[in-house]
């Protein structure tokens, strides 16, 4: 891509989306505070007056960016470092999960609220002298459904700030670049809006092939050269490209050893997910775009989650075909299809029909973020119906951790763990409570209901607990299925007007 132009971008507000609120904290004079007298009424305004300004001067120039990125989209942005400012750090730092694991400083989310405001001014000063360090990640595990542990990198707590804070600032060029279709780890994107536009391709585009693949191993085989290669289409600023270097190559440590890292992002790293879009955006995204516009002879839908994507085709020949130069693609940037996970089913409006007449069985089915995705007809009309059900490993699974935290618990009160397992059961209904999934919300919640009695009987033999009694507890405490989240359709078009 050619440089078009070469820009300091500071721009004025025209009322687009902002970035993260500056917290409630901001502002507060605590050096005074932590004294033990009142801070005077004059030092107090001054302080937040001044703070004020400085984060709204942060929000202008962050608007100046996005309007610079949008207006031309050939832009190079040559000094963007500036807007990571002091205000736009303590945002950040307010931005992350108070009750993280530490990395390999060990330094936790309450230990550096204490004195935050010279605390995060040194890092400011580092961070734009050159003399900022990124730590090594923390190796850490965490289990799969398929009983395999996915490896997870904790960031030590100043790099999650200064990543949070480039990642703000980077989000305003490249919101206005990547696609649609792309809806993983973005901001205002969450999984039941890429499901929505999943279930609505399905619906009402002309799809009878169903593509659903997974790249292999994604966010530890992505190389750094095309990352930055990548990058640098549109951030040619040294002092960002030199901070994303850092934590490329910050390296692991696990079980006391460090361990270099000459590929991959750490999964866990707030940058990561950003950095694997971007990277996705140019070795997927764009050239499928292009390939769906100049070599398909039928309609083709594509919805991608990160490394996961949900493609539909209408004829079986443009699914074969783009299935065999996607390969091809992938492998010029050291990327795979994972094969196990990688499927072409015959799905849609007419795939039970012509499967019966083929001597077949039914459709078959696919997986996309925690939903088994079903070829289903309405009960009165018999018309055309995506359903989606919980996946059944996800569920198992959800029930295997909560027995497990159950026996943990099991010294609580009854009403304590009544009020934990709400929350638990809420939780899982607020993202699970879709139209046509509500037989497996009745069966986890029966589930959830079983497994409470089995810890409740354990405590004690001499008073049993029987069924009704539990059945009068859970309706006390466990919230009863419902449907929380609208058809997909309806949400989709409220969300896309046009």
């Amino acid at each position: 891509m050619i440089q078009k132009s070469n820009m300091h971008v500071d721009g004025k507000s025209d009322g687009r989306v902002l970035p993260t609120k500056c917290p409630n904290k901001c502002g507060n004079p605590r050096a005074e505070g932590m004294e033990g007298r009142r801070p005077a009424k004059e030092n107090a305004e001054q302080t937040t007056t001044s703070q004020t300004q400085s984060w709204n001067d942060a929000l202008s120039g962050l608007r100046g960016v996005r309007e610079a990125a949008k207006r031309d989209k050939r832009l190079k942005f040559t000094a963007l470092l500036h807007h990571v400012s002091v205000p736009l750090l303590e945002s950040s730092f307010y931005a992350l999960k108070r009750d993280a694991a530490p990395g390999v400083d060990g330094v936790t989310w309450q230990e550096y609220e204490t004195g935050l405001g010279e605390r995060l001014k040194d890092l400011h000063s580092r961070v734009h002298r050159g003399t900022y360090r990124a730590q090594p990640s923390k190796r850490a595990y965490i289990p799969k459904t398929d009983g395999r542990q996915r490896p997870l990198g904790i960031a030590a707590l100043e790099d999650k700030i200064v990543q949070h804070a480039v990642v703000t600032v980077l989000n305003q060029i490249y919101e206005e670049d990547f696609q649609g279709f792309s809806y993983g780890f973005r901001p205002g994107r969450r999984q039941h809006d890429a499901l929505d536009a999943l279930w609505v391709g399905l619906m009402r585009k002309k799809v009878s092939w169903v593509l659903d693949a997974d790249v292999r191993s994604f966010f530890d085989e992505v190389r750094h050269d095309w990352l930055l290669k990548f990058v640098e289409h549109r951030v040619v600023d040294r002092r960002i490209l030199r901070l994303i270097r850092k934590w490329l190559r910050a390296g692991v440590s696990g079980e006391g050893q460090w361990s270099k890292t000459e590929k991959g992002t750490p999964q866990g790293a707030v940058a990561s997910p950003l950095l694997a879009n971007v990277y996705l955006h140019y070795a997927f995204d764009l050239w499928v775009q292009h390939w769906r516009r100049h070599h398909a002879t039928g309609d083709v839908i594509v919805v991608r989650y990160a490394d996961d994507a949900v493609l539909g085709f209408q004829h079986r020949a443009d699914a074969e075909r783009f299935l065999q130069d996607w390969k091809e693609r992938l492998s010029r940037f050291g990327l795979e299809l994972h094969p196990d996970k990688t499927r072409l089913i015959e799905f849609g409006r007419f795939a039970a029909a012509n499967r019966k007449e083929r001597g077949e069985g039914k459709p078959e089915t696919f997986d996309f973020l925690g939903f088994t995705h079903i070829c289903g007809q309405t009960w009165k009309s018999g018309k055309f119906l995506v359903l989606r059900k919980t996946i059944h490993k996800r569920l198992s699974a959800k029930l295997r951790v909560l027995k497990e935290e159950l026996l943990r618990r099991r010294h609580l009160s009854v009403a304590e763990l009544g009020k934990w397992l709400r929350s638990v059961v809420q939780g899982y209904f607020n993202y699970h409570a879709v139209p046509g999934n509500l037989a497996s919300l009745r069966s986890f919640r029966l589930q959830v209901i079983r497994r409470w009695m089995r810890a409740l009987r354990r405590r004690g033999q001499k008073h049993r607990l029987t069924w009704p009694r539990l059945v009068a507890l859970a309706d006390r405490w466990l919230p009863r299925p419902t449907i929380l989240h609208p058809y997909p359709n309806l949400r989709f078009d409220a969300r896309h007007p046009r």
